[in-house]
């Protein structure tokens, strides 16, 4: 089977306070809303208490293009996805040279050719290490991308690949956007790199590692509007459900119960829970839906509070967590939901390999 090698994350430049980010908001929308001060308890609700951001805060607070967000987007892209991804190797103790493909994960910004290749020409990869970019998954972007990674490394069991995630969820902020998915955004999305190494069965560990053991997608039909894009002259405005953790509370619970029933196992079995952190609602839902306590899912409640919601990035944050505790036979479930609407599911096993 298929392992985690090692997720490492870059340091961003800003870190900012949810307190901060609030007071901005306040100074850039109270002329456009009544009852702003209201509105703006959505800040204090959702236990964020700091994020990372690419630029200063009060960058944000003037227009810009959609050209000029872009271009910030590719140059901080390359920046620190080369920063994260020689952490990921050197703690993962395998070579640039060794690295058979690279799946690149994102859905906030755009570029051809893709920011995988870009960095390839800056760090000593080979020149037949296989680019495959995957756009538009959104928060399931990370748990996507190690389930797809896996699925390679179970075709080449002596492969070793990585897995990029880029999300820089502020160069999509739209100062013009009234609406609330827009003034929710504001009080959940950060920026954020990770990066992962999955390694075929055949590769040589010197720490014990997960194991995937399966993957499952979940694509749930005619809801395109839950999450996404609306993609307009001056870039990406945000599309954001408030029925999201209704959606989650209403089929979650069905679509782990199977899948795990398809391995031989019950939620009951499973000790570690590595789920995307979308908001304090979505991680209510999780429990509820899942009839887990709170404490099964500590890990994903401190990187929201610590670094917001990083889309994609954000579940690669909390399986680094798991990662740096000295866990033995036991298991996982890591998950996340995205557009689509859609769920990606990966039942994981610490210990010794089978």
């Amino acid at each position: 089977m298929p392992s985690i090698a090692a997720v490492e994350l870059a340091e961003l430049p800003y870190r900012v306070s949810q307190k901060e980010v609030m007071n901005a908001i306040k100074c850039m929308f109270q002329h456009r809303y009544e009852h702003i001060d209201r509105l703006l308890c959505i800040f204090e609700h959702d236990h964020i208490q700091s994020r990372t951001f690419v630029q200063p805060l009060d960058w944000y607070m003037t227009e810009h293009s959609f050209a000029e967000k872009n271009a910030l987007y590719i140059e901080h892209a390359v920046r620190y996805g080369k920063e994260a991804i020689e952490r990921c190797l050197q703690s993962a103790n395998i070579h640039f040279e060794d690295i058979e493909a690279i799946f690149y994960i994102s859905t906030t910004g755009i570029a051809t050719p893709s920011i995988e290749a870009r960095i390839m020409n800056e760090l000593p990869f080979s020149i037949h290490t296989k680019r495959i970019p995957i756009w538009g998954l959104g928060c399931a972007g990370g748990a996507a991308g190690i389930a797809r990674a896996a699925d390679y490394c179970r075709a080449y069991p002596k492969a070793k690949v990585l897995v990029l995630s880029i999300e820089f969820c502020s160069l999509t902020f739209q100062l013009d956007d009234v609406s609330k998915s827009n003034l929710i955004g504001t009080s959940l999305f950060a920026d954020g790199v990770g990066c992962a190494c999955v390694v075929g069965d055949d590769v040589q560990l010197r720490s014990i590692a997960p194991q995937v053991i399966d993957t499952q997608s979940m694509f749930m039909r005619n809801m395109e509007d839950v999450m996404g894009w609306d993609i307009k002259d001056k870039g990406f405005y945000v599309v954001f459900s408030r029925h999201i953790p209704t959606i989650i509370r209403q089929s979650i619970g069905g679509m782990v119960e199977l899948f795990l029933r398809k391995n031989g196992f019950d939620v009951s079995q499973i000790e570690h829970f590595v789920v995307h952190p979308g908001g304090k609602k979505v991680l209510d839902a999780y429990q509820d839906s899942l009839h887990i306590d709170e404490n099964k899912l500590t890990y994903a409640i401190h990187v929201l509070r610590e670094y917001g919601n990083m889309s994609s990035v954000t579940v690669l944050a909390v399986l680094r967590r798991f990662l740096q505790q000295s866990i033995t036979q036991q298991h996982g479930l890591m998950m996340a939901m995205g557009p689509g609407f859609s769920c990606e599911l990966l039942l994981l096993k610490w210990g010794e390999k089978s």
